[in-house]
């Protein structure tokens, strides 16, 4: 079984003069020798470094606290999540399935061997409170592929103490500083194994500022795959928001191919927007019901316990637990299963190459501003719609389509900002409002349908309907609410023309 450790920790190089002095630093009363380890760990990535692409580290290491193996993924400059499993002779199932969205098919191989001669020290308060474990390695490099060679250096590492303040690094560094030591400029040890055992030494390559139309479309197209790719881990792991964050990448990427049509060839892009749609539908089976349910909660915690008639918690608890449309064990199934990998093949083929239109060539100013004004164009004669019916279903089924259209304006809004500037940055505004209230209606349409199927099973049973009664008619008045709101965001959209 894995688990999960968050890293804080800054790398400086090293000379012969080792580790200065820390007593008196942030609160250090006394740096305690540890001892020196010996630090053996085998790094593992595709031929062409999908992982370390990425930042991210996958190792087997021997020696030392903490043997076995090691998944690192970057957070923030400085800080790492290290996933941790049992060591064992191959990859464990449990790292290999959170890098599978960038390794795909291809084979995770021995790449390169880092031995380190680790001198640690703890830096400890007048209690003995460990702040941060300081540490000086010489460590030796070789590539175990290809004619790569070897590399040899010393570095310090100071890791902050688990639950400590990331300010003090911040005097350690200070002090560092001081005496001579300068912070690493490899973000990692395996980064700069890798460049410093290479074969072939050639600069990376650069990404240019976007120009055209299509530069720009792409540009945005490239960060929601890049966020698809980067969210799968943190799908399976559970992460807090992550599911309702890859969906939304998703819808993002699908929204722009059908938007920008007239850039991208939709004869190549409608097939992937088909795709992106079935993995939203897969990522959203049981996020559409946990809203629900927590909106139908929230509605309930609200009401006096005296208007509570029956066990109406209880039904409610079980009507979701029946109505779940799907569990961590599908959607797994789904993250490994060959659809998803061939639809991440799939993306990453046509932004490699493609299907650029003759408008793509064109100024931003020009084919981007037309794209996104069809699309609130569109959005406004569909909410001037709904508008003009009477209450009731058919208004809402109009004010449904219209938040659908809503989400794909913003969406195009948001890709046009970095060509269009603040007059696309307005029309997200306004559309981000839009959306939110009418997202807030149909949440409103959706948990009036469920309280009439939670009032029907109650009265099968003998029991009150009165309290589902009560929140269904609460719900038709936030509809009426936000019904009544909706004209004024309406004429925030403007004729919906950017520049």
């Amino acid at each position: 079984m894995a688990d999960t450790k968050r890293e804080i920790e800054r790398k400086y190089e090293s000379d012969e003069s080792g580790l200065p002095d820390l007593t008196g630093v942030g609160g250090v009363a006394a740096v305690l020798d540890k001892g020196v380890s010996e630090l053996d760990a085998v790094y593992y990535d595709t031929a062409d470094e999908r992982l370390a692409a990425d930042g991210l580290t996958l190792r087997r290491r021997t020696g030392g606290s903490d043997a076995g193996w090691h998944l690192k993924f970057p957070v923030a400059p400085g800080v790492r999540d290290e996933i941790r499993a049992p060591l064992s002779d191959t990859v464990p199932d449990s790292l290999a399935g959170l890098v599978r969205s960038r390794v795909r098919g291809a084979e995770l191989v021995p790449l390169v061997r880092l031995r380190s001669q680790r001198d640690v020290r703890h830096l400890v308060d007048a209690d003995g409170t460990l702040l941060a474990e300081a540490s000086t390695d010489a460590v030796r490099a070789d590539r175990l592929t290809g004619d790569g060679g070897s590399a040899q250096w010393t570095e310090i590492e100071v890791e902050l103490a688990d639950g400590g303040d990331p300010r003090f690094l911040d005097r350690v560094e200070k002090r560092l500083r001081k005496a001579g030591v300068r912070p690493s400029a490899s973000p990692s040890k395996l980064a700069r194994a890798l460049a410093e055992t290479a074969p072939d030494r050639r600069p990376a390559h650069e990404e240019t500022a976007p120009v055209t139309a299509g530069d720009h479309v792409l540009a945005y197209l490239r960060a929601q795959r890049d966020a698809v790719v980067a969210l799968d881990p943190a799908v399976r792991r559970d992460v807090p928001d992550s599911v309702h964050r890859m969906r939304v990448a998703t819808r993002r990427m699908r929204s722009a191919f059908r938007s920008y049509g007239k850039i991208l060839d939709r004869t190549v892009t409608d097939p992937l927007g088909a795709e992106l749609k079935w993995l939203a539908g897969e990522l959203g089976l049981d996020r559409d019901q946990e809203v629900l349910t927590e909106r139908l909660t929230a509605d309930l915690d609200a009401l006096p316990a005296d208007l509570v008639s029956g066990p109406v918690r209880e039904r409610l608890t079980a009507w979701s637990r029946e109505q779940s449309g799907g569990s961590r064990r599908r959607l797994l199934a789904v993250l490994d299963g060959p659809r998803h990998l061939a639809l991440l093949d799939a993306l990453d083929a046509v932004l490699a190459d493609p299907p650029l239109r003759p408008a793509a060539a064109g100024k931003p100013s020009k084919a981007i501003a037309k794209a996104v004004h069809k699309d609130f164009a569109t959005l406004a004669r569909l909410l001037d719609h709904a508008l003009e019916l009477p209450p009731g279903d058919g208004r809402d089924l109009a004010l449904h389509e219209a938040r659908k259209k809503a989400k794909r304006a913003r969406y195009a809004a948001e890709a046009a900002v970095p060509a269009l500037g603040d007059s696309a940055a307005a029309l997200v505004v306004s559309a981000k409002t839009l959306q939110g209230l009418l997202g807030d209606h149909q949440d409103s349409v959706m948990a009036r349908l469920a309280l009439r199927e939670l009032a029907a099973w109650a009265e099968t049973a003998g029991e009150s309907a009165f309290t589902y009664g009560l929140l269904y008619g609460r719900e038709e008045r936030r509809a009426a609410d936000v019904e009544a709101e909706l004209p004024a965001a309406r004429r925030t959209l403007g004729a919906g023309t950017p520049g």
